[in-house]
């Protein structure tokens, strides 16, 4: 089996500008690992001929310090049960108001920062216009950017 995985730490570690992440690739022999290597050569090298190094140096020092590491862990597990509040403020009140018996249960699904809305243009248009909620235009909104307290108002 041959796969590519990539990962970013960007968000994880508040580095947003540094784009700071991985590409690990699995081949099925050493001829195929040699073909994507020099095909990931020749994408990354016209993005950025010397990347700044002092991304990796603070991820190096977070995870390098237990210390710190388990203070970055505390952090992450708050924030992400903050938003897993969220989520789960914003099923329930979308689930107590829409009367068209919709199913809202993809929101508790989803994970990450962010939640697909299942609105379309125009309606997401109408979101930012009329009511000042702001999304992009196919319907994703940002829940770290969502307090408890703005849960009933986007509903």
């Amino acid at each position: 089996m041959e796969l590519l995985v990539a990962q970013s730490y960007s968000k994880n570690l508040g580095l947003y500008t540094e784009r700071f992440g991985a590409i690990n690739v699995v081949c099925s022999s050493a001829d195929a690992a040699a073909r994507v290597k020099s095909q990931l050569k020749r994408i990354a090298r016209p993005m950025y001929s010397s990347p700044p190094v002092h991304g990796a140096r603070i991820v190096a020092n977070v995870v390098g310090d237990p210390a710190l590491f388990n203070e970055w862990k505390v952090e992450m597990e708050m924030m992400a049960g903050r938003i897993k509040n969220v989520r789960q403020k914003l099923f329930d009140c979308l689930s107590a108001k829409d009367k068209s018996g919709k199913d809202w249960s993809f929101i508790l699904k989803q994970i990450g920062m962010f939640s697909f809305t299942g609105l379309n243009k125009t309606r997401s248009d109408n979101m930012t216009n009329k009511w000042h909620v702001y999304m992009t235009k196919d319907g994703r909104i940002s829940l770290a950017g969502l307090s408890l307290a703005k849960c009933e108002y986007l509903c």
